[in-house]
């Protein structure tokens, strides 16, 4: 029987800084970003439903929008599946959510998922089990895998400002699609978590030199 591949995460600053330092071995076009950003925040959350709940809450809606309908459900006590399944859909649309978004997390509800099992979830299952939920995209369920189980190997190819930032790395033209960013990533696994919170960071390092004055 084919043994399993050990699942990998990345807990700490150090962890992160180790496959940082064995990226630069695969891609050494990362080194004058790492020394641009240095080592990135994880940016780790507890995970679970709430923390699902609230980026389901916040997609495609401003910062402070978002904020402000998690802020109402939050005091009103609506973050649990058991306030969500008992508050009927005039409550919950009176905190701000859509008809849409109530729909979605009532399939959040309804799909009752094991959240402590995800942590012994190979990444494709975990992404298979959150897609499953109605408005759960591969990039939500990615974003969990990254920063709720703290996965290693992470890459998201749908997020823009990774493509920006991938685009301004390898010298291209234009920016790639997802599958092409796909393709050109593959050498640098089991590190793409740690090229994800890199690429991100360099996103932001190449907006505010726009900014800067001349």
């Amino acid at each position: 029987m084919k043994a399993s591949n050990p699942i990998k995460t990345i807990e700490t600053s150090q962890g992160l800084k180790r496959h940082i330092s064995q990226l630069m071995l695969i891609e050494p076009r990362f080194a004058p970003v790492f020394r641009q950003v240095g080592v990135p925040s994880l940016r780790r959350n507890n995970g679970g439903f709430e923390q699902l709940m609230r980026a389901m809450v916040g997609q495609q809606l401003s910062v402070a929008a978002a904020a402000s309908i998690w802020n109402k459900l939050y005091q009103a006590g609506l973050t649990s599946p058991q306030a969500l399944s008992a508050a009927d859909d005039d409550t919950l649309k009176a905190k701000g959510l859509s008809k849409q978004k109530i729909g979605y997390l009532r399939s959040l509800v309804a799909h009752n998922i094991d959240f402590a099992a995800l942590t012994t979830l190979a990444d494709d299952e975990v992404i298979a089990t959150l897609t499953a939920v109605k408005g759960i995209g591969k990039w939500t369920a990615q974003m969990y895998l990254l920063f709720s189980l703290g996965r290693a190997d992470i890459l998201a190819v749908d997020d823009l400002a990774i493509k920006v930032a991938a685009m301004d790395l390898l010298g291209l033209d234009a920016r790639p699609t997802p599958k092409q960013l796909d393709t050109l990533t593959q050498p640098w696994a089991p590190h793409r978590s740690a090229a994800s919170l890199l690429l991100w960071a360099h996103y932001g390092w190449l907006n505010a030199k726009e900014a800067l004055p001349v």
